[in-house]
């Protein structure tokens, strides 16, 4: 079983979910499913491993094994993620200027 398989299956048992259940938020038949977790679907399309990664809380990068870190993200943390990939390269550049910027004030930082 490769990490993808093994990681979706741990995830979504750890989350105490049937297949029938992820089956159902990813609008798909639990036989795909049960497909994907057992690796008879190889090819997992990139749009099906980021709604699972929603589904589990965690990154599609956890999910893919490229991570071993569980990286859980809170709503607050999806929502600036999602907001991020929203903004074109010059506007991921000036945001992350003004973070460096945020960064260097002893008051904002943990």
């Amino acid at each position: 079983m490769s990490v993808l398989q093994e990681r979706i299956k741990d995830k979504r048992l750890s989350l105490g979910l049937t297949l029938l259940e992820v089956a159902d938020l990813l609008g798909v038949k639990e036989a795909t499913m049960q497909r994907y977790e057992s690796g008879e679907i190889k090819n997992i399309k990139h749009d099906t491993i980021v709604q699972l990664s929603n589904i589990f809380n965690c990154t599609p990068q956890y999910l893919m094994g490229w991570t071993n870190e569980d990286e859980t993200l809170d709503n607050q943390n999806k929502i600036h993620l999602e907001k991020y990939n929203m903004l074109n390269d010059l506007g991921k550049l000036k945001l992350d200027e003004r973070l460096d910027e945020l960064l260097e004030l002893t008051k904002y930082k943990k």
